[in-house]
């Protein structure tokens, strides 16, 4: 009896060990060797849009925040393939005019490092509204942030979340390396990955679609790989 619940269990693993292989060969699930996962854009490069704006940023909008302040001095350029903020115009949202609805938004992006200066602080934005009075932020500073905040839509007008106090490791690296962010939206659930791994979620958004973006809030800040792979 006992031979036999051995072997059983040995065949059990077998199998199991077996489907656990199938579906990551399916699904390709994968794990570095540090233990983190890889972006969605690295698992799988086909099909997303690269939404990187031309030299001239046609198709892309800057909205004041608070929504209705004056909008500072110009401050966002490309070069090389990288959209820079050079921090000179206060504080704006920069948003691709193109809307989008269930989809993953892959952000690369690094700030400058500035002798004696501190607070580093900017975002991303997926869901927006055109005037940027519905906001759903994944936050970023230097060696910080790595959650998600902002105004979603709400029955009779629209309400403030943070996922701040759920994160205990943010994940961002210091000011002057890259950073990898993803954000994934699925119906009202947004779904936040830092550099390895999932640091938040945030249940109850209540814009279905909405604009995508980033930020400028006075530190010069460089932002590559700009994509978007939408959802069925």
């Amino acid at each position: 009896m006992k031979t036999y619940k051995s072997n059983h269990l040995i065949h059990k693993g077998f199998w199991g060990s077996l489907a656990f292989l199938l579906v990551v060969l399916v699904l390709g699930v994968r794990v570095h060797a540090d233990g983190t996962t890889p972006s969605a854009l690295e698992s799988d490069p086909d099909g997303w849009i690269d939404i990187l704006p031309s030299a001239d940023l046609d198709g892309w909008s800057r909205v004041p925040v608070p929504p209705n302040d004056p909008l500072g001095q110009e401050q966002w350029s490309v070069k090389d393939g990288t959209l820079v903020c050079d921090g000179e115009g206060g504080h704006d949202m920069l948003l691709c005019d193109r809307e989008f609805g269930d989809a993953i938004f892959h952000f690369e992006f690094r700030y400058t490092p500035v002798e004696g200066k501190s607070g580093y602080n900017s975002g991303a934005y997926v869901r927006n509204s055109e005037k940027g009075e519905i906001w759903h932020q994944a936050q970023f500073g230097d060696a910080n942030g790595g959650y998600l905040f902002g105004q979603t839509e709400a029955e009779g007008g629209k309400k403030g979340f943070s996922t701040r106090d759920d994160v205990k490791d943010s994940r961002v690296k210091p000011v002057g390396e890259w950073n990898v962010f993803e954000i994934t939206a699925k119906g009202d659930l947004l779904t936040l990955w830092v550099n390895g791994a999932v640091t938040c979620q945030f249940e109850g958004c209540g814009k279905p679609t909405g604009l995508v973006g980033v930020e400028g809030e006075g530190y010069r800040i460089e932002f590559r790989n700009l994509k978007v792979k939408e959802l069925n």
